[in-house]
Parts: C-alpha cells; structure tokens; sequence
C-alpha cells in the first residue's frame, strides 16, 4: 500500500522561497505520521519545479515561469517515469497526495496566472486516472468517536464502528476505553475522565457521532455541539428508522451542525476515504 506524494511534503526546502508556513508544516507532518500509522510507504514524485528553475527560487505561477516548451517536455519525461515506477510495482497507488496552490502539483487549485484558478496542477493534470487528495484533506485523519456506551450492545457497535474507520486508515479515539466505566467511579476521576475527552475534542479533526434512538444521547449531543464550535467537522450516523418530523431525524440543531448518514458503511466516504467502500 503506498501513496505518491508531492516531494516537498517530505522536503519544504523543494518550496519556492518564503511561502511555507507553519499550517503548511503541520500539514506535512501529521500527513507522514498518518502514513507511519498505518503503514503506508509514502513514494515521492519528482519535482518539475526544482528541476527545472532550481531549489532556492522566487514563487511564481505557471503563466510567468513554467508555460515553455522546455518545461513541457520536462512533464512529459517525468510523467513517463513516473508511470514506468508504478508498473515496475505491480499495484496502483492509493492516491497521489498534492499540495494546493502549487502550479505543478495543486489538487483542487493551482496558481496557472497571477490568481488561484480550481484544478489540479500542470503536473498532477498528467495523471487523471489517479486520484488525488490535498494534503490538508489526507492530513486531517484524527475521529472521535462519540456515542452512547453504557450497554454492552453500544459498547460492542463502537468498536464495530472504530475497526471499520480503522480500516479506512482513520485513527480513532474511543471514549469507552478511557477511565472507569462503572457507576461507583469517584468524582476526581469523573473531572479526569472529562478533561482527557475534553483535549481529545480539541486535538481530533472529524467527529464521527451515533444519534440512534428516540433522542439522542445527552452526552453525544454535547460533544457534537462542543465540536462545531470549535470548527470541527462532525459526521453523524443515524440508522434509526423513527423520524422526529417533516424534515427531521431526530433533532434540527444536531442535523444542522452536521452531515448525516443513515449506514454505517456510508461513513467512510463521508469522511473522505480513498479506499473502496468494500475496503
């Protein structure tokens, strides 16, 4: 299993001069740390752009630097390399994993002129077939997983649910698995328990919340609102077949603050996976 990677986000100095920030650098980092996690050999691409105009240069975009015949030729030795790589492997790539805004190798925006035009990069345009996920997107793989867990059947379900997110290479934290679940628990460890779900509410990137039931669990419902105010996104699952309205499943503030699905094997693509849904 591999991904082919824009080289600078192993390498920022393949960067034009001065546009890296510090965003950009975390980006790149839990990028490769998700690889590391899930055992995803990252496979970097050449660089059209250090080739061709060299590491230490000014940020440019394709109209002003890169639209010659030279750097034409350029894309099309390497884009036959490139293809030649991954015949010699046997196996398709998961993803070609982009940086946005780049003119070689943007993913859903490229600086073609003086502004941010949609549309892969003049180098990633040469590989259709692929497809492609901006870092900040691949990057962004960290779930909570909010839900009832007071039953032995809801425990049982959220693990159902984090070994499928699991599978879809998302990191999951489960808040079952942290601290004492029993009714006797003492009051410390209840502030204990609540500031370790807390951070992991700041630190996650998606919430993933099951809203089964004629209502929807107190606790859930907290976490799905703490999280929207946080600018989180936040993924509902609702197989519950009762509705609570017209245009309702269970609850309107909930629904609004969230994208609903009603299968669990629908998660996976509502989070961005780029795995087969059979995966």
């Amino acid at each position: 299993m591999y991904v082919l990677v824009a080289p600078c986000i192993q390498n920022p100095a393949c960067r034009a001069r001065g546009i890296t920030t510090d965003e950009d650098l975390d980006c790149f980092s839990r990028a490769v740390e998700r690889c590391r996690r899930f055992s995803i050999e990252m496979v970097p691409l050449p660089c059209p752009e250090t080739i061709y105009l060299g590491a230490d240069r000014e940020p440019g975009s394709f109209l002003n630097r890169l639209a010659t015949p030279e750097f034409a030729a350029l894309l099309d030795r390497l884009e036959a390399e490139v293809r030649a790589a991954i015949r010699e492997r046997g196996e398709p790539p998961i993803a070609i994993v982009g940086v946005d805004s780049s003119p070689a190798c943007g993913v859903t925006a490229t600086y073609r002129s003086s502004e941010k035009q949609p549309g892969r990069g003049a180098f990633l345009a040469r590989f259709p077939d692929i497809p492609a996920v901006d870092v900040k997107e691949f990057s962004r793989y960290r779930v909570y997983l909010a839900g009832p867990l007071f039953t032995e059947a809801e425990q049982a379900y959220n693990l159902v649910l984090r070994d499928l997110l699991e599978a879809h290479l998302f990191d999951v934290y489960l808040p079952q698995e942290v601290g004492d679940t029993s009714h006797t628990r003492c009051r410390e460890e209840n502030g204990t328990i609540f500031a370790r779900h807390l951070r992991a509410l700041e630190e996650t990137d998606i919430v993933v919340a099951v809203i089964d039931g004629a209502d929807a669990d107190s606790g859930t419902s907290w976490e799905m609102g703490y999280a929207y105010a946080l600018g989180k996104k936040v993924v509902a699952l609702r197989t519950d077949f009762r509705i609570a309205g017209h245009h309702e499943l269970v609850n309107l503030m909930l629904e609004e603050s969230a994208a609903v699905v009603t299968a669990k094997e629908d998660l996976p693509r509502a989070l961005g996976s780029l795995l087969p849904a059979s995966g």
